[in-house]
């Protein structure tokens, strides 16, 4: 089996006429994946084709990205890739800070209450605005919105896929 790929963005429309392609972000480091030069791996999610492609320019608008590929000149080459998810391999990925985590690190680990209750499973991560929010399944009732801030996320162990938090009053119904 091949290295491990990560997704850091989804094509979800295409952009005017001369090739451009909208992209839903799923990195927080767009400026570095879309910048000019950089290569990615298009993915098709149903036929599992792969196909290498270079960046020629990047920019925000909205809440998308707006990417151009090399070669990519018109509406009619590019309309077939939407919905393609846009990869980078594992020997790409950027080292991060000591606290900062990437989402296929967090999802799937248990979150645990300082008093050692099982709370649930980190199933989603959102990005509202200032901070972001953990999406906690539980076994029973309603999921949990964690914010990821200080005073909520106590620690965080990568190795044992868990993670210890004070509940605020409040947070749970």
């Amino acid at each position: 089996m091949g290295e491990a790929m990560y997704n850091v963005g989804k094509i979800v429309n295409t952009q005017g006429i001369k090739g451009e392609l909208k992209v839903l972000l799923q990195t927080d480091f767009p400026e570095t994946r879309f910048q000019k030069g950089n290569k990615l791996i298009m993915v098709d999610p149903d036929k599992k084709t792969e196909m290498i492609v270079e960046v020629e320019s990047g920019r925000l608008q909205k809440n998308v990205y707006i990417v151009k590929f090399v070669g990519f000149t018109d509406i009619n080459v590019v309309e077939k890739y939407k919905g393609w998810m846009l990869k980078v391999r594992a020997s790409d990925l950027l080292e991060l800070e000591d606290d900062q985590y990437y989402y296929h690190e967090i999802i799937g680990c248990s979150v645990v209450t300082e008093d050692g209750e099982t709370l649930g499973t980190v199933t989603d991560i959102l990005t509202p605005g200032a901070n972001d929010v953990w999406v906690v399944t539980r076994p029973v009732g309603k999921p949990v919105l964690l914010p990821v801030i200080d005073d909520v996320v106590l620690k965080v162990d990568i190795a044992a896929k868990q993670i210890l938090v004070y509940i605020m009053e409040g947070l749970i119904d």
